[in-house]
């Protein structure tokens, strides 16, 4: 064997391939979509959209980072902490989805 170095990168790449883009494609399917939750600021509901892509690629080297792509209470409330994130209703897998996007 003269070039061991290409079946090293062939079983990289089968790896990226059969377990890393699994994961991160069940990260962008679980949170794309809208949600309607409860702001903990006001205590109106509004319907929040979360970046799926941003999370997915987060998801990919560690626990996955959530942030707000939307929210029918903007502009008012743009510069919101974002707690509405940490809500057990964001975790519920497609309980609270209204529409994909």
């Amino acid at each position: 064997m003269t070039h061991p170095w290409i079946v090293v990168i062939a079983v990289l790449g089968i790896a990226l391939l059969y377990v890393l883009v699994p994961v991160v494609a069940d990260f962008y399917r679980r949170y794309r979509g809208s949600r309607v939750l409860r702001c903990p600021e006001t205590g109106r509901e509004a319907q929040v959209g979360i970046d799926a892509s941003h999370v997915a690629l987060t998801s990919a080297f560690g626990k996955p980072h959530l942030r707000v792509e939307s929210c029918s209470l903007w502009p008012e409330k743009e510069g919101c902490r974002q707690k509405c994130l940490t809500l057990p209703e964001v975790e519920t897998r497609g309980a609270l989805r209204l529409q994909p996007r």
